[in-house]
């Protein structure tokens, strides 16, 4: 059995892994040795469907030291006028150019790709080669940073939770593009309706996709067992261009969160100032997990009429759907696309850093990429683990609008425990990730009421913590009861 050194064993190769690693390599003269279950670095996105895009802007996500995409302006379709979406294609050649090009060439880099994790304790740890079973033990000098909580559930790897007969057509996102494959123009049959089901941003990816590749929206039904809030893109675009509008997103938060009686009640005022979208105005949605759209995308999926409600499925049969509050019937021939995945569950915050481990997790939600960097930074930075925790507050995603509270809660706390660190905000000054730094970038061609407006910012987020606190409290009470 093979047996190697490191400072650091590092389970995945994903947005949060690498975002890690990065800090580490450009902060430390540190070691790390990654164990990854796929071919090549990019975690979920692996395993992706093929037309799925990243819904934030690219200037986020990925590394501090590489640009994602080309900061190019869509000029058609329905994102025109915002910044290109990276498409997962992209995505995944970014990251396995970041391993091949940034992080192995410095040699503190020892990537073991299609490896398992087999477990360990201490310092001494174990992985299994997936291809022909060799052991590998390392010895663990510092820490295992262990981001396997946090690893997103996506329609090609998730486990169907309802009942499918067998002469049913269902097939996932992933292989839409694939039904004609190995069929003869003879031997094909179409499907005459499709039926989305699942209300995430994965159903709206395949809806928007159905109707750019020509099918009649009355061709489609989708069900929606719950109406989900959803955060219109042009409020996190990056740049001068539009900086008035993000200045106002960051502020109008904070001024909704200061006298909001609940997370609904945010969510409604930043409707009011364009902020946040939903499908249908007579429906208050009860889903919250960040989806990010333009308003051009919920346009266009607005145009698919057939909206089956019936709550939870429970089964699927020919022409027949079975839910938790209903029936519904829909073409016998019906093409059903299982988009109930969810790519993020709330899990209760620990602290990232304990005996023997490094748990990842958010410091900003939703922000994955910038969260990670910022655990790194401060893992190189400060010496003792108390030190460590001390200037963090793990977060969690949302699920539902009165989780929203929460999660403001928890990026403004952070953001104050930084504004006393000098080498976090030295860090954030130049981080490509902190769309802080980016608004303080461009405010030198900002007019003087965006001026205004972010001055107020700070302010607004005193004002608000109060009774963010608040509200937090009483939906973690009723969480529990």
């Amino acid at each position: 059995m093979a047996t190697i050194e490191t400072d650091y064993l590092v389970i995945g190769a994903g947005a949060l892994a690498m975002g890690f690693i990065e800090s580490i390599l450009n902060h430390s003269d540190r070691h790390v040795t990654v164990v990854d279950r796929h071919a090549k670095p990019g975690g979920h996105w692996n395993v992706s469907y093929p037309y799925v895009t990243l819904h934030q802007p690219s200037a986020t996500y990925g590394l501090n030291s590489m640009s994602l995409g080309d900061d190019r302006i869509d000029v058609s379709g329905p994102n025109a006028g915002l910044y290109e979406l990276a498409t997962g294609t992209q995505v995944r050649d970014y990251f396995d150019r970041a391993m091949r090009e940034e992080f192995l060439p410095t040699g503190r880099v020892s990537y073991h790709p299609m490896s398992d994790y087999a477990g360990g304790e201490g310092s001494e740890h174990r992985f299994t080669s997936m291809l022909d079973g060799s052991e590998t033990e390392v010895h663990v000098r510092r820490k295992l940073v262990d981001g396997r909580d946090y690893t997103a559930s996506v329609p090609a790897t998730h486990t169907r939770k309802f009942e499918v007969a067998d002469d049913v057509r269902i097939t996932t996102p992933g292989k839409l593009p694939e039904l004609w494959v190995g069929k003869t123009e003879e031997g094909f049959d179409p499907p005459s309706h499709y039926v989305i089901m699942g209300a995430g941003k994965t159903a709206m990816d395949v809806g928007v996709w159905l109707l750019a590749m020509g099918v009649a929206p009355a061709n489609i039904s989708w069900v929606r067992p719950r109406e989900t809030w959803m955060i219109n893109r042009l409020s996190t675009q990056p740049g001068a261009k539009y900086l008035s509008h993000t200045v106002d997103w960051q502020l109008s938060q904070m001024e909704a969160a200061k006298t909001a009686s609940s997370g609904e009640d945010i969510f409604l005022a930043l409707e009011e100032r364009g902020h946040m979208l939903r499908f249908d105005k007579d429906i208050l949605p009860t889903k919250f997990v960040f989806p990010t759209i333009s308003e051009g995308e919920v346009e266009k999926l607005r145009t698919i009429e057939n909206i089956i409600r019936i709550g939870r499925v429970s089964k699927v049969e020919r022409g027949m759907l079975h839910g938790a509050e209903g029936n519904a019937q829909v073409p016998e021939d019906a093409m059903f696309i299982d988009c109930t995945a969810s790519a993020a569950t709330p899990k209760a915050p620990q602290p990232i850093w304990q005996d023997g481990r490094i748990i990842p997790q958010l410091l900003q939600v939703p922000l994955v990429s910038l969260s990670a960097t910022v655990v790194g930074f401060i893992e190189a930075h400060y010496e003792t683990d108390e030190q460590k925790n001390a200037v963090t507050n793990p977060c969690t995603i949302t699920a539902e609008p009165n989780d929203y509270p929460m999660a403001l809660l928890g990026n403004a706390m952070n953001r104050m425990l930084w504004s006393q660190q000098e080498p976090i905000l030295e860090f954030l000054g130049k981080a490509r990730l902190d769309p802080g730094t980016r608004i303080m970038a461009a405010m030198g061609e900002a007019d003087e009421a965006t001026k205004a407006a972010a001055m107020k910012i700070r302010d607004a987020t005193v004002a608000a913590v109060p009774n963010l606190q608040k509200l937090a409290v009483e939906q973690a009470a009723s969480s529990a009861g």
